[in-house]
């Protein structure tokens, strides 16, 4: 990555020092001469003596043209000192010299503080600064955007939403930076976007989280590879969609006698389930043998299992075989919400599981005896952390729509996908 930083940078410096340069030699040339000779002392009980601002002075002359970034130093050097009579020719040069240079060279730098150094703040000043003068520059859009989602610090929140949502638009409409560093290409850019826009929305709105959370997964590159990136829409799903669809049904139907009503609010959840159980074996698959993720695997299969044996009468028969093929699949779009039953679960009996719908791996799904769980495997862009063996409800054979049990697991603790 560095490289690719560095063999930008140089393509953009060696343009730089052209620009300035032009303007630069009739400038400097037209200063008055100074004495040569003299060179800066390593060190000195008052730094700004006359000797060492003239040593400065003749190096920036000898630099200008082929050093900037050592000229643009010495020239701050000597700004930093008092201004004496008869320096003000030079003064105004060099002030000139640094302001140009260091607009010139703020993209650069930006690249420089988020990804070498980390300075955050830095970067989000010189930042704003940049798009005060250039509001769709992409680079600086896509890497303030990375700044604030790597920063994890709320205040920059704000800003990195409308970087990262600013940035979508542009590479979606056609735009691209000069280059795509640290990025590999355009999709893997587009996948962190999507993914910071999620970590940003998903505690105030799972839902709408999941949407960017399902975009990011869509896109080839590091963050479609992640485990954490499935466990994440499997906790969205279900403080999302799931949560509604719940919480729909107790409102309207617990306690209640089953008719083609609840039915059909049921088969929504189930859509949801499904979706739910499809990204947990994601994220179980690519977890695999790494040790990194052996923990949360651990937790994503517990989680993962329960679910699954609640959308099959108790059986985990099949599981393992879904999980090993789940990856050749493509990852399903959030469900459409059914206005109608599906013929079988319309006509099935009271308290007779459906067999004509299917879940995620394929198997029939038992829509009549579905029923709103009662814990969360996962919450928003996190890991699981220690779980609890998941229980499995009893089938409902009473003729009311009563709620059972979802499997259970401890609450998981927050986890940010990891950086380019």
């Amino acid at each position: 990555m560095a490289e690719k930083i560095l063999e930008v940078g140089n393509k953009r410096m060696k343009k730089l020092i052209e620009l300035i340069a032009i303007g630069a030699t009739v400038a400097v040339l037209a200063l008055p001469p100074v004495a040569n000779g003299l060179s800066k002392p390593e060190t000195a009980q008052d730094q700004c003596t006359p000797e060492n601002k003239l040593a400065w002075y003749n190096d920036f002359r000898q630099n200008f043209k082929g050093d900037t970034a050592k000229a643009n130093e010495l020239a701050k050097k000597w700004l930093a000192c008092p201004e004496a009579a008869g320096e003000e020719q030079q003064a105004a040069y060099l002030k000139n010299f640094v302001t140009l240079y260091e607009k010139a060279t703020r993209k650069d730098r930006i690249t420089d503080f988020v990804y070498t150094k980390k300075d955050y703040a830095k970067a989000f000043e010189l930042g704003k600064q940049i798009l005060v003068d250039e509001p769709e520059n992409l680079k600086v859009l896509i890497d303030l955007a990375y700044a604030g989602y790597a920063s994890n610090n709320p205040s920059y929140s704000a800003d990195t939403m409308t970087y990262a949502k600013k940035a979508i638009q542009l590479i979606e409409s056609g735009k691209a930076p000069d280059a795509w560093n640290p990025y590999v290409s355009k999709d893997e850019a587009l996948g962190y976007l999507y993914n910071a826009v999620a970590s940003l929305t998903v505690q105030k709105d799972p839902a709408e989280a999941l949407k960017s959370l399902l975009k990011a997964a869509q896109f080839e590159g590091k963050i479609k590879k992640l485990p954490t990136t499935f466990a994440n829409i499997a906790g969205a799903y279900n403080d999302g969609p799931y949560a509604k669809l719940s919480a729909d049904y107790e409102a309207r139907f617990k306690g209640k006698d089953e008719t083609p009503e609840s039915k059909l609010a049921l088969e929504n959840i189930n859509q949801t389930m499904d979706r739910m159980i499809d990204a947990l074996a994601r994220a179980v698959a690519l977890a695999g043998n790494d040790a990194a993720y052996a923990a949360n695997k651990k937790g994503w299969m517990e989680t993962l299992t329960g679910w699954y044996k609640f959308r099959h009468n108790d059986s985990d028969a099949g599981l393992n075989e879904m999980i090993s093929s789940i990856l050749s699949k493509p990852l399903p779009p959030e469900p459409t919400p059914l206005t109608a039953l599906p013929v079988s679960a319309s006509t099935a009996g009271e308290g007779t599981p459906a067999t004509g719908t299917t879940t995620a791996s394929g198997a029939p799904a038992a829509a009549g005896t579905a029923a709103k769980p009662t814990a969360t495997p996962a919450t928003g862009v996190q890991k699981p952390a220690t779980t609890t063996t998941p229980t499995t409800p009893a089938p409902n054979t009473a003729n009311n729509a009563t709620t059972p049990a979802k499997p259970t697991a401890a609450k998981p603790k927050p986890k940010r996908n990891h950086r380019p």
